[in-house]
C-alpha cells in the first residue's frame, strides 16, 4: 500500500516525514499534480485527479459486470441464471427484500430498489478497488524497472503517483452520494403524501404550539444530520483503515532510526507486519459492512419520508 515513487519530502528525518507520507498516500491529487490538466471554468477545476479517475474506473467496472452478465441471461432465455448472473441475483434479491421492502413498503420496492443496488455496487467496487495497491504497482515499476524517479520529465507518471486512490475515502465524493439520498428522501416523500403534506409530516400532528416551536427546528435540523451522517460514516472509515495500516507500518523506520540499527527495525516488523495484515484482512470486512450500511441506511431514510406512521 505504500507509495514508492512521488514522494516530495526526500530529506530529513523519519518521524518529520512520517505524517507527510501518509497524508499523501489517502489524499485526493492536489491542483499542482492532476492527472491531466483541464481549463477552471466558472471557477471549477475540471482537471482529472487520481479519485475521478478512481470513480470512471468504478463505474466501468459495475456497468459491465451487471450490464454483461444480464444481457447473455436475456439472449439465452433461460429459466434459470448460471454464473455470473446467478450470483447478481442472489445479491439483488438480497438487497431488494432484506433492505429495500421492508423500510419502504411491498408498493415503493420496485421505486426506490435500482437506486439501493447501485449504491451498494458501486460503493463495494470502489472500496474495494480502494485496497487493490494500483498506483502503487506503477510507482515500483516505473523507479525500478524505467528508472523514473520524483525528480524526473516524466510528469505525467509522476502526477499519478500523487494522492490515495480510495475515492470512497474523499469526503467529497461521499457527500455527493449522501445528497442523492437527500433529494431521494424529499422525492419519496412528495410521491407518497404530496409536497406540502410531506413537509407537513416531518413534525407529529395534534401538539401543543410550543412543543412545535421547539421541535421544528430539531426536525429540520435533523434532516440535514441524515446526509451528513452517510458522509461522514463511509468516508472515515474507508480512511481511518489506510491510516492506521500505515502509521503501524511507518513503526518498522520509525524504531530503526531510533535506535540507529536495522536490527530495531527488523524487531519490530515481527510484531508490525501481521499486525497491518490482520487489519488489512479488517478493511477487506469493512469494504462490504461499508457499502452494506450506506444502503441501508439510504433505504430507512427514504422509507422514513413515505412510512410516517412507523
Amino acid at each position: 500500500m505504500t507509495t514508492v515513487a512521488g514522494s516530495e519530502n526526500t530529506s530529513g528525518s523519519v518521524m518529520d516525514q512520517v505524517g507527510d507520507y501518509i497524508i499523501h498516500h489517502i489524499s485526493n491529487s492536489d491542483i499542482h499534480h492532476p492527472i491531466i490538466h483541464f481549463p477552471t471554468i466558472f471557477g471549477i477545476d475540471f482537471s482529472i485527479t487520481k479519485h475521478v479517475l478512481m470513480l470512471w474506473i468504478t463505474a466501468a467496472i459495475v456497468a459491465t459486470g451487471v450490464i454483461l452478465p444480464i444481457r447473455a441471461y436475456l439472449k439465452k432465455k433461460e429459466s434459470v441464471p448460471t454464473g455470473m448472473a446467478n450470483a447478481l441475483e442472489a445479491v439483488v434479491s438480497f438487497i431488494k427484500d432484506s433492505v429495500v421492502k421492508p423500510n419502504v413498503g411491498p408498493k415503493w420496492v420496485d421505486t426506490w430498489a435500482p437506486l439501493i443496488l447501485s449504491y451498494f455496487f458501486f460503493i463495494l467496487v470502489a472500496n474495494a478497488l480502494g485496497l487493490i495497491p494500483i498506483f502503487d504497482t506503477i510507482g515500483v515499476v516505473a523507479r525500478f524497472v524505467f528508472g523514473v524517479g520524483p525528480h524526473n520529465d516524466h510528469a505525467f507518471v509522476n502526477n499519478l503517483l500523487h494522492g490515495g486512490s480510495t475515492a470512497t475515502g474523499n469526503f467529497v465524493v461521499t457527500a455527493a452520494l449522501a445528497s442523492i439520498t437527500f433529494i431521494a428522501i424529499i422525492i419519496a416523500g412528495t410521491r407518497a403524501h404530496g409536497f406540502i403534506a410531506h413537509w407537513k409530516n416531518l413534525v407529529p400532528h395534534g401538539l401543543a404550539l410550543p412543543v412545535y416551536l421547539i421541535l421544528i427546528p430539531i426536525e429540520i435540523i435533523g434532516l440535514f444530520v441524515k446526509p451528513f451522517a452517510l458522509t461522514m460514516r463511509l468516508a472515515a472509515n474507508m480512511t481511518g483503515g489506510h491510516i492506521a495500516i500505515l502509521a503501524i507500518l511507518s513503526f518498522i523506520a520509525i524504531f530503526a532510526e531510533v535506535f540507529h540499527t536495522t536490527a530495531a527495525g527488523l524487531g519490530i516488523a515481527a510484531f508490525s507486519v501481521p499486525i497491518a495484515s490482520a487489519l488489512t484482512g479488517l478493511e477487506i470486512i469493512v469494504t462490504l459492512v461499508q457499502a452494506y450500511v450506506f444502503s441501508l441506511l439510504s433505504a430507512v431514510f427514504i422509507g422514513m419520508a413515505i412510512n410516517v406512521h412507523h
